[in-house]
């Protein structure tokens, strides 16, 4: 039996609802009031559903055939009428063509490709680590956390290393939410075009890289397009970047803000697999993922009819009291952990791995090579109901007196 639909009373289309400070109060207020809510439509602008709570997140996660992605996975393309590359790139294409193009992908996540970035990031991130605590401080974001991810994927892409300060400047405007539109554009251009003579380059000598796995890649005999190439060589960079860069920085300002744990990173060196889950957790930069129904079909009691967009709010379900205890308590050592910042089902985040070699790596430099931080000034945020974070972090470093050890490598 359906019951009539719950409509959500805020609007979360409006950036400013997902203010830091508000967020506690929202993500209880759909949980408890309208966990199956329906967000009404606006002028030119269709309604949609309102999930927040983890079970009924999971089942549509898990569900691909009745919760598709080809038509777009965030709201905002979605409500615009849908994503051009849907069919084309990854993140928005429906089983069976996803998991043949997913397999081609994960060729370049290789144990062997893992090993050699992560030897890259922690090459950059010790000096980068270093630098700041010799200064005596930084703004952590523009200085340490962006840069850590454009290392890393500038080497799953097997970029030359001439070519890496212009790439990571062209994904810098391509992404920073400050860049004016007409510069984002010609950077987005720029890119593409880099990838459109790279591409060919790999398909005459493949190397053990992202590029070249899906330059020779084939599905049903045929090779992939070079726009379906140029696409996902884009939604690796776009995946990659904004989503660690504002887990970093939200996970040190975390830190600053419960020095307790900051001690526990300190002082329990077994404990940075479980810090970085609860940094991931704990930040959530992504806000929401979305689908649409291909058919009618009820989650707890709500009928949702075919063609209607289905947001999936993961900053809401990652503070589900139902699965986490204490999920407004930030805790390094909190296990299980069972967050679902990087999804879960076939669209489970393919960098997934990637990002979490790469928040092991810096915050095991931060932790080796810093006595203390502190805020050095106002904490900036990103205004957006997609990608929230942390846009400026100024800080200040204290060296630690301990003598730093060098970690090795992780692959």
């Amino acid at each position: 039996m359906s019951h009539p639909r719950t409509p959500v009373d805020v609007d979360l289309l409006d950036p400013d609802v997902y203010a830091v400070e508000n967020q506690p109060r929202l993500w209880r207020r759909l949980q408890d009031d309208c966990p199956v809510g329906w967000h009404e439509p606006k002028p030119g602008v269709p309604g949609f559903w309102v999930l927040s709570r983890y079970a009924d997140i999971m089942e549509v996660f898990k569900d691909p055939a009745t919760f598709s992605s080809a038509r777009g996975n965030i709201l905002g393309t979605l409500l615009a009428g849908g994503d051009p590359a849907g069919g084309q790139m990854l993140a928005v294409t429906d089983p069976p063509r996803h998991r043949d193009l997913r397999r081609i992908l994960q060729g370049g996540f290789s144990a062997r490709s893992m090993r050699r970035i992560a030897d890259s990031v922690r090459v950059v991130a010790r000096r980068l680590v270093a630098e700041a605590v010799e200064r005596g401080g930084c703004d952590f974001v523009a200085d340490v956390a962006a840069r850590i991810p454009l290392e890393a994927i500038c080497e799953l892409l097997a970029v030359p290393v001439e070519d890496r300060p212009r790439m990571l400047e062209l994904t810098s405007t391509a992404l920073d939410a400050d860049s004016t539109p007409l510069a984002a554009a010609r950077a987005q251009s720029d890119i593409m075009n880099y990838y459109a003579k790279l591409v060919p380059e790999r398909r005459a000598n493949p190397q053990d890289d992202a590029v070249s796995m899906l330059a020779v890649g084939v599905i049903d005999g045929r090779p992939l397009t070079e726009v379906e190439v140029y696409l996902n060589c884009y939604n690796l960079i776009i995946g990659g970047d904004e989503t660690t860069r504002f887990s970093a920085a939200g996970g040190l300002l975390a830190l600053i803000q419960h020095p307790d744990q900051w001690r526990v990173l300190k002082e329990r060196p077994d404990v940075i697999d479980s810090a970085v889950e609860e940094v991931v957790r704990w930040t959530s930069p992504a806000l929401h993922i979305a689908r649409v129904a291909t058919v009618d079909t009820t989650i707890r009691g709500a009928r949702i009819s075919a063609g209607e967009i289905v947001s999936l709010w993961i900053g809401a379900a990652n503070r589900d009291v139902e699965v986490f205890e204490d999920p407004y308590t930030f805790n390094l050592a909190r296990t299980p952990n069972r967050h679902m910042a990087y999804g879960f089902g076939p669209h489970f985040c393919l960098g997934g791995a990637l990002a979490r070699i790469e928040m092991q790596i810096l915050f095991e430099e931060i932790r080796n090579q810093a006595g203390s931080v502190s805020l050095a000034g106002d904490v900036e945020y990103s205004r957006s109901n997609f990608l929230a974070g942390v846009s400026r972090l100024p800080v200040t470093f204290t060296r630690d007196r301990a003598e730093v050890v060098p970690t090795a490598g992780h692959g």
